[in-house]
């Protein structure tokens, strides 16, 4: 899969509505809120170990997040989306550029969750004792973390060792233990890849709750534009390395009408025209 040629800004769907609503929250005359994090990758590269020679990976990505905001990330194999969560989330810091918090008090980052591809629950602790790992005060927080593993449906089973849990659980408790920080920033790296379509469709059902009841801002990786449709706000795409945004589209979907299997079709539809015309293969000559 090959790009075409970095674009600035696309034409997108819902935009002005978008920032209607924004200005219509805020009080006449005041001014907009700052994002949530500024991301401005200038390079990111990996030695090749082989040869030592240098593999550029990310070169001048750079974009915005908005309070509450849910951006898919979308882009071929090995184009550095992993990698971009990574930095964000301050665990790799090998990198020219700047990661800024303009929208937390003390300009450092805010409270984080994180969805990996695997689980990485540790195998001989229990369900609830992995979620309990990432908080600081467990006790202090146990109403409401029994109130997130009902909205899972994980009570019966919160006392089970995790290696004892079915894949779709497992994948159940890495969401609630994201969740349960209550983050105001959440970095998902393809958290529903290779599950059944049913257990898949139960998750993102879950994760869109779960989104509306604590409204943290999403950065979400995922290879399926259709989940990407259903999910974000906007979507962010990708091009092979060296990695820029060659392009960005509003999904323009209320949130309350995620589930409209139609209106998440045709929206899916004119989002993957524009996947077609990014990603169209280059041609000889």
């Amino acid at each position: 899969m090959a790009c075409c040629n970095p674009l600035n800004a696309l034409p997108t769907a819902g935009a002005a509505e978008r920032c209607s609503a924004t200005a219509a929250a805020r009080p006449e005359g005041a001014p907009a809120p700052p994002p949530v994090v500024e991301v401005r990758i200038d390079r990111k590269a990996f030695a090749d170990p082989a040869t030592g020679r240098e593999r550029l990976i990310l070169d001048r990505v750079a974009f915005d997040l908005l309070a509450a905001e849910f951006v898919a990330l979308v882009g071929p194999s090995g184009c550095g989306k992993s990698t971009l969560l990574q930095i964000v989330a301050g665990l790799d810091l090998v990198f020219r550029g700047g990661i800024h918090w303009p929208g937390t008090r003390d300009g450092c980052h805010p409270s984080l969750g994180y969805c990996f591809q695997n689980p990485r629950l540790l195998p001989w602790l229990s369900l609830r004792a992995n979620i309990d790992l990432v908080l600081d005060n467990p006790a202090a927080q146990a109403e409401r973390i029994d109130g997130l593993l009902r909205t899972m449906g994980l009570v019966e089973v919160g006392h089970f060792p995790a290696n004892r849990l079915s894949v779709g659980m497992q994948r159940r408790a890495a969401l609630a233990r994201a969740f349960a920080p209550a983050p105001r920033l959440l970095l998902m790296d393809e958290p529903f890849v290779s599950l059944d379509a049913p257990t898949a469709a139960q998750l993102r059902g879950l994760l869109l709750d779960l989104c509306a009841a604590q409204r943290p801002t999403v950065i979400f990786v995922t290879h399926d534009l259709r989940e990407a449709t259903l999910l974000a706000d906007r979507v962010l795409f990708l091009c092979a390395p060296p990695s820029r945004v060659i392009g960005m589209a509003e999904v323009g979907i209320p949130r309350a009408r995620r589930r409209d299997e139609p209106l998440v079709a045709a929206r899916h539809a004119v989002l993957d025209a524009l996947f077609q015309e990014l990603y169209q293969p280059l041609k000889p000559g």
